[in-house]
């Protein structure tokens, strides 16, 4: 009798709560959103599977000595995000930024939703059960640059008890980008607008390609050496696409290593959607504070736009393509080409709008690093 006992109580069944129920079916239903809707499936689906992981009970997974607190590991040391930037290094073609430079405005001004979002935090303190440090609210502001990674490399350093919450709604709203953006890209412009056409790119030679990321790293490390690490794999990973002479570390960047890594970085972030870390008022606060910092950041993007086309209307820009100022990349391009031909099915602005989408993924970095150095 006793013996049955023993082994009734160390059954999942009489060591399940309630809370952990919860989480199990917050994973599965991350699960739903990369099968069947394709949402993030690349993130969403080991996330969901590891948050399904860290809440069975006795099994300790998540605990010190689990498999998935080893895999943590990678984001606490900031391995995984660094060498996910590296990977989408060597899957970035900065040409279309490099034919257009004034578009790294566009990308500079998307990240006004970071910094909006931080005050934003700060703010819902006032609410009886919301208590955000500043380290907190620069961790969650970064959700604003719509950058996963860059996101969990500063949650990881500032605020690493809400890298689950933080690392879901980024990649939450990266996913619903085809639903956030076009409303606001709509409100903001006029038919007129939506219908300009822009001139033809220029052609960017393989030396000026080759030659950029040094000097983007150069520059990082004399203003923003906070910076550096993440701008540094990125830059590194698009010289090794660029320089046409490592072509097997080219395809391995773009490919096994960042897939594999990928895995990793989606298990252990879902090892922190445990019960008690996730289960919080601070939580839905998080999420909130998410929408609405990405929907800044677009908005932002978009009146950037619409002001350079004031200042300077002999050589106006569509400002849709301001929109893809938010690092979300490709996918914040393909939408503001999406929506430009809903107006006008021959005006082809994916190209156009890659310019602000790499400028984004560099400002999201460089915002990281301005949080990084005023909070550190």
């Amino acid at each position: 009798m006793d013996g049955l006992i023993q082994l009734w109580a160390s059954t999942g069944l009489s060591n399940f709560q309630a809370d952990q129920a919860v989480m199990m079916a917050v994973g599965f239903g991350l699960l739903y959103l990369a099968i069947k809707k394709e949402f993030e499936p690349l993130l969403l689906l080991p996330i969901g599977f590891g948050a399904v992981l860290s809440n069975i009970p006795t099994a300790g997974i998540a605990e010190e000595g689990g498999l998935l607190s080893y895999l943590y590991l990678g984001i606490k040391s900031g391995i995984f995000p660094l060498l996910i930037f590296m990977g989408v290094g060597a899957m970035t073609d900065f040409g279309p930024m490099l034919a257009n430079p004034k578009t790294l405005l566009l990308g500079a001004a998307a990240q006004f939703g970071i910094f909006g979002t931080l005050f934003g935090a700060l703010a819902l303190n006032l609410i009886p059960g919301m208590n955000f440090t500043f380290k907190d609210a620069a961790a969650i502001a970064i959700i604003g640059g719509a950058d996963g990674p860059t996101s969990i490399y500063v949650a990881s350093k500032l605020a690493p008890e809400l890298l689950g919450a933080i690392a879901v709604a980024a990649y939450s709203y990266m996913a619903l980008v085809p639903l956030i953006q076009p409303p606001i890209m709509r409100a903001l412009t006029t038919e007129e607008e939506r219908l300009i056409e822009m001139a033809q790119l220029r052609h960017v030679s393989r030396l000026e390609k080759i030659i950029f990321p040094g000097i983007l790293l150069v520059l990082t490390a004399m203003l923003l050496p906070s910076a550096a690490p993440l701008i540094g794999m990125f830059c590194l990973g698009n010289l090794i696409r660029e320089c046409g002479v490592v072509d097997r570390l080219s395809k391995t960047a773009q490919n096994e290593m960042i897939n594999v890594v990928t895995i990793f970085l989606g298990l252990a972030v879902g090892s922190k959607l445990s019960a008690d870390q996730f289960l919080r008022t601070e939580t839905l606060g998080i999420l909130v504070l998410g929408a609405l910092a990405f929907s800044f950041g677009t908005a932002s993007g978009v009146l950037m736009a619409k002001l350079m086309n004031v200042i300077s209307p002999e050589n106006k820009v569509n400002p849709l393509i301001g929109a893809a100022g938010v690092s979300a990349v490709p996918m914040s391009a393909r939408v503001a080409n999406k929506v430009g031909q809903e107006s006008n099915p021959h005006n082809f602005l994916l190209m156009h709008a890659m310019g602000p989408n790499v400028a984004g993924v560099i400002g999201s970095a460089v915002a990281a690093g301005v949080l990084l150095a005023l909070v550190q």
